[in-house]
């Protein structure tokens, strides 16, 4: 649907890179004006500047409320108001192996950016929607590991599982303005944040190390296909437009299939494991 967000006025935060990066893209094909927030200056910038009137950039540490509300302030003094509040932006914590050798030092970075964010966020954009009267838009961006209990990166996990809690109580309360509030919760999708990338390393070998992490991220999945910002973008445009205006408090999946169930046939495995033990006439 063409212009499916003409008119509306959108906020995404990390949006200079990765899921941000496409569904600013994608917000503006369709129509919306956007306000990109990052860290990121070079890239935030560049990408407002290509973008041209229908974007700006304001920095922003979604950690720090001030420079929340100075984000919606942005909005507002220049789009006029705040439609659609993506809090998009989230980092990951150390990747220790095991939970007894964490040392639980950027847990408290890691919940302030992937948690206090998003709810401050929310806050300050709903106000704001509230305010104008005409109902609004919230999207968060959590994760796989929000949903499914796993091994390795506890406090990510877990400030991923908080924010689909919120999301969804958040709508419950948020709802008698209008306002709807839905979370995104992506899978295996190949970005910066998820790539493991080693940096400086010949492309060859880079290659063959991205070749071997799609083959982990894949093993468990139904599709066997890595998904791509641009999948979660299209997600993040339906729940925002008028197509999903009876949704709210859900958490979307899109993991090609993960949530399902595993893919693996254990069944089969067994057999072949008792046949190997009995033999043909066991």
């Amino acid at each position: 649907m063409a212009g499916e967000l003409q008119g509306q006025v959108a906020v995404v935060t990390g949006g200079a890179g990765g899921i941000g990066k496409a569904t600013v893209e994608l917000f503006a094909r369709e129509g919306a004006r956007i306000v990109i927030a990052d860290i990121n200056d070079n890239a935030g910038q560049a990408l407002a500047d290509r973008l041209g009137g229908a974007a700006r950039y304001q920095h922003t540490d979604v950690s720090d409320r001030e420079q929340i509300d100075a984000l919606i302030d942005r909005a507002v003094a220049d789009f006029g108001g705040v439609d659609i509040m993506f809090n998009n932006a989230g980092i990951a914590c150390a990747a220790f192996p095991h939970f007894l050798d964490d040392t639980l030092e950027d847990f408290q970075r890691v919940i302030a950016v992937n948690l206090f964010g998003p709810m401050a966020g929310t806050q300050a954009a709903a106000r704001r929607m509230r305010a104008q009267g005409a109902g609004g838009v919230i999207l968060n961006n959590a994760s796989i590991a929000g949903l499914r209990a796993g091994q390795a990166m506890m406090t990510y996990r877990a400030s991923k599982a908080a924010l689909i809690h919120f999301s969804k109580s958040v709508a419950i309360d948020l709802a008698q303005y209008g306002i709807r509030v839905n979370c995104l919760v992506p899978g295996h999708i190949r970005t910066p944040l998820s790539a493991f990338e080693a940096k400086g390393a010949p492309a060859e070998t880079a290659q063959r190390l991205e070749q071997a992490i799609d083959t982990v991220y894949l093993s468990n999945q139904p599709l066997k296909r890595r998904g791509l910002p641009e999948d979660v973008a299209e997600a993040a445009l339906f729940l925002a437009g008028n197509r999903a205006r009876q949704i709210t408090g859900i958490a979307l999946p899109i993991e090609a299939g993960v949530t399902a169930g595993d893919p693996v046939n254990h069944l089969q495995d067994i057999l072949a494991a008792r046949l190997r033990v009995l033999g043909p006439s066991g």
